[in-house]
């Protein structure tokens, strides 16, 4: 299998200081950045990065979820590390790779409102926008995309993650 480029490194970086713009505009500024390990930790460095040059420098609290075996989103998502107490009476930004579903991003969502977050926004790299997904990304740098997707954070097996670019993979 090798990869086929969906989406360049400069097209990426276009794309997150756009996203970055919008948040930065937003209704709810956001408090605390929360990525969603381990798929959103390159997206979400750099949407950081993006939104510290629009003014907004923010903390950010980790937490880590599991949805996908091999392929395939799971609707049952496993918490790995949850949220703290940090996440008390915040604006909380979501920071994810790929929307397939939604259940990691609801997942995610339900656990910082438990945690007491007192506004929730999302952003994802990719909103495949699957007609039966449970969640929709606030804001996402590309929409619509089916494919399996590898690279810029978001992997096969482990595989591929470090990737500059966003790729499907092709059969050889």
């Amino acid at each position: 299998m090798r990869p086929t480029v969906l989406f360049s490194e400069e097209v990426i970086a276009e794309r997150v200081k756009a996203i970055a713009k919008e948040i930065a505009q937003g209704p709810a500024v956001p408090h605390l950045a929360t990525p969603i390990l381990v798929g959103a930790y390159v997206f979400a460095a750099d949407l950081l990065r993006a939104l510290a040059n629009e003014g907004i420098s923010i903390p950010t609290e980790f937490l880590w979820l599991r949805s996908y075996v091999g392929r395939q989103a799971e609707k049952n998502v496993k918490v790995l590390i949850p949220p703290n107490e940090n996440f008390q009476g915040k604006n909380v930004l979501l920071i994810d790779g790929v929307l397939d579903g939604g259940h990691t991003i609801a997942k995610a969502r339900e656990l910082v409102k438990e945690y007491g977050a007192a506004n929730v926004i999302s952003a994802v790299v990719v909103d495949k926008e699957l007609p039966t997904a449970v969640e929709k990304a606030d804001f996402a740098c590309f929409k619509g995309c089916q494919e399996f997707i590898v690279g810029y954070g978001m992997d096969e097996a482990g595989n591929h993650r470090a990737l500059p670019y966003i790729a499907k993979m092709d059969e050889e």
